[in-house]
């Protein structure tokens, strides 16, 4: 007996079916990679951004030590609020070890 097959289907339509579905499936890859592509680099963005603003402040935090740390500065401190001073050679001691 000979197997006879139902004739509403074309031979080769489950085959364009099945490349039909490959074909949607792959169109809505390639949309959701975009995407993620996407959020992904806004979120580098972002981040860059953050290390921008960071490197700034430090660099402002650097410049304000050296400005607070500065010889002179340090000098004028210890001079006028502590009233000291370089002494004379005639006031120093030599301490032997």
């Amino acid at each position: 007996m000979s197997r006879v097959l139902p004739k509403s289907m074309p031979a080769g339509s489950f085959l364009l079916l099945l490349l039909f579905v490959g074909v949607l499936l792959s169109a809505i890859a390639v949309s959701y990679s975009a995407h993620w592509n996407r959020q992904l680099l806004n979120a580098l963005y972002a981040e860059l951004s953050v290390r921008d603003k960071a490197q700034a402040e430090w660099g402002r935090l650097i410049l304000e030590q050296s400005t607070w740390t500065a010889h002179n500065r340090i000098e004028t401190l210890a001079s006028e609020r502590l009233k000291m001073r370089i002494p004379e050679p005639a006031e120093v001691r030599m301490v032997a070890p």
